[in-house]
């Protein structure tokens, strides 16, 4: 049995075993990859977002649509140059990572692919 395994860093418990590359809480059920932990410990790592060009964005940066998207329930799409202003970036599902609201539209998220800064 390996001595050096790390607690638990959900519940700190300390009979953690390994099972294949994960470590496994027996109290509590958490699994991890112990080189994560290792990460955590050196501060947060920061999620970084960039556009379609490559620029960086942050939460309240303004970004301009560069191509024309299909909108379900719409009949007509968001057109290409669109502005969308005060953009929050959030973890989304399939790739949609920027919460805003579109004037016309209403709230949804949008994928970082398609807009650049403006």
């Amino acid at each position: 049995m390996n001595e050096n395994l790390p607690p638990c860093p959900k519940c700190s418990c300390e009979y953690t075993y390994e099972m294949n590359a994960l470590v496994v809480c027996p109290e509590c059920g958490h699994e991890w990859v112990p080189a994560e932990s290792g990460a955590d410990a050196g501060g947060p790592a920061e999620r970084v977002v960039r556009d379609s060009v490559g620029n960086v964005l942050t939460d309240g940066d303004t970004v301009v649509v560069v191509k024309a998207l299909k909108v379900k329930g719409s009949p007509s799409g968001i057109k290409a140059g669109a502005k969308v202003r005060n953009i929050r970036l959030v973890d989304g599902v399939d790739g949609h990572d920027i919460d805003c609201r579109i004037d016309g539209f209403g709230a949804m998220q949008l994928k970082s692919s398609v807009v650049k800064k403006g």
